[in-house]
């Protein structure tokens, strides 16, 4: 006899453990299936522990400019294998917290691989044994994996996906990054600040291209300041590992094809849902390039099946996992507060050097949906606590619908631009307009001075500038 359950949720990562508390929270009595790890990729092998080694890098960097603070430190040095050690047991910690938070809301952890086995059926399978789970509601939360080159497969050696650039047994001398999108240009940071010579191979026009061309701008510049080769509009058209590295056939932007030398290779060109082989066919649940189709509450077309986080559409961020859960679960609970997920205010980040972050619309989309707009921007250099930490690098961008004052989108490049971004994510959630941010006191000296300095600066009326 199967054992029957309110809800059961198939993966165990920001999106579905998230979901398990909030449906738990309800009232409703509930599984999770997770065949590794709980907290998933995020946690063990993404968000989490890259920016636990993105800390170490940040502080050997500080380390290596000591002098520019007043003070010796000698010369730095570090332990590869200290430095992973210490990302693996932040990782571990948190995996135990999540743990507890199942154990605390008496959600039922089961182990094993999981699979869709009809109308409110899972099947989960470990070893040589199967449990049959039942439940009126169902959420595949599976998530995703990172997507190889067609012509060269990842081996964990020389070719790494970023689950082995995590883990690396060696340091690379002269590595290649083939992808800058936040999780290229993030291990690309981080190996630069630790010594590595490193190259970005980007196939279209610039960098970090989801961000405003103002933003990609200033980083392409960044990194080349900080040594890094950024070759865009380019393509890896092979790649053949040896004993010993890695040659790269990189055909440039002026279509001329060359063959070049490097000790590693990460390939970072997006990721592929984790949808093959989970019953989605055999129900008829239907999906656009291998990703589930949902409605704003996570419905599937099939009746009880739901569907969060990266196996849905993007963007496919952590917490927009995290929030998908909140919604289905309070949707299936019948929760009168339920509301429908909107990625409108999604906030993107990326933890490298400089930071950069940004929420809502750039400016050329907000021209091509037909805005007349209000662009401000403001520079680090303009505001005294980003001078005295020393990084008065970067600079915040607000643009503004001109006819009512709304806030259209705000993006940043500099330190600490990720814990920055909410500012204008709360504003743009409650529909604040540049009055309202006009008229708000921000502490000095702070490095969130140069939000209102943004604001102002797109109506004239900046101060600093």
């Amino acid at each position: 006899m199967a054992d029957a359950y309110d809800l059961v949720i198939l993966g165990s990562g920001p999106g579905g453990y998230v979901a398990a508390i909030r449906a738990a929270q309800l009232g409703l009595k509930v599984a999770i299936v997770e065949r590794e790890r709980l907290g998933g990729i995020c946690l063990n092998w993404g968000c989490i522990p890259t920016k636990a080694l993105l800390r170490t890098s940040e502080v050997y960097h500080y380390l290596t400019h000591a002098e520019n603070y007043g003070l010796s430190a000698g010369k730095p040095g570090f332990d590869l294998a200290r430095i992973v050690e210490r990302s693996r047991k932040v990782a571990g910690q948190l995996n135990a917290g999540v743990k507890g938070l199942m154990k605390k809301n008496k959600v039922t952890v089961v182990e094993g691989e999981g699979v869709l086995a009809g109308k409110g059926r899972l099947r989960v399978k470990a070893g040589d044994r199967t449990v049959e789970l039942e439940a009126k509601h169902i959420i595949v939360a599976t998530g995703a994996h990172a997507r190889d080159l067609p012509f060269a497969r990842a081996d964990g050696k020389r070719i790494w996906t970023y689950r082995h650039a995590m883990v690396p047994a060696e340091m690379p001398t002269r590595l290649l990054v083939i992808g800058s999108g936040a999780i290229g240009v993030e291990f690309a940071s981080f190996y630069a600040d630790m010594g590595a010579e490193v190259t970005i191979v980007e196939m279209l026009d610039r960098v970090l291209p989801v961000e405003d061309a103002d933003i990609s701008d200033f980083m392409a510049k960044a990194l080349a300041k900080q040594g890094l080769t950024v070759l865009t509009g380019a393509g890896v058209e092979k790649l053949d590992a040896t004993g010993d590295g890695v040659t790269a056939v990189i055909k440039t932007a002026d279509g001329k094809s060359a063959p070049h030398a490097f000790s590693h290779a990460i390939v970072a060109i997006g990721i592929v849902p984790n949808t093959e082989g989970i019953g989605l066919d055999a129900l008829g649940v239907k999906t656009t390039k291998g990703h589930i189709d949902t409605d704003p509450y996570g419905r599937t077309n099939v009746d009880g099946i739901w569907a969060i986080g990266d196996v849905t559409g993007p963007p496919w961020l952590a917490h927009k996992a995290s929030h998908e859960g909140v919604v289905a679960a309070e949707a299936i609970a019948g929760y009168e507060g339920a509301h429908p997920m909107s990625t409108a205010n999604i906030p993107g980040c990326t933890y490298s050097r400089p930071q950069v972050a940004s929420v809502g619309l750039t400016e050329a989309k907000a021209k091509a949906a037909g805005y007349a707009v209000k662009v401000g921007k403001f520079p680090f250099i303009g505001n005294g606590k980003a001078i005295a930490l020393g990084e008065a690098e970067g600079f915040i961008k607000t643009v503004f619908d001109a006819a009512t004052g709304e806030l259209l989108g705000a993006h940043m490049v500099g330190a600490e631009v990720t814990e920055l971004i909410q500012g204008f994510v709360v504003a743009r959630q409650l529909e604040t307009t540049e009055a309202e941010l006009m008229q708000t006191v921000f502490a000095h000296p702070t490095l969130s001075e140069m939000m209102h300095e943004s604001v102002l600066s797109a109506y004239g009326r900046a101060l600093h500038i």
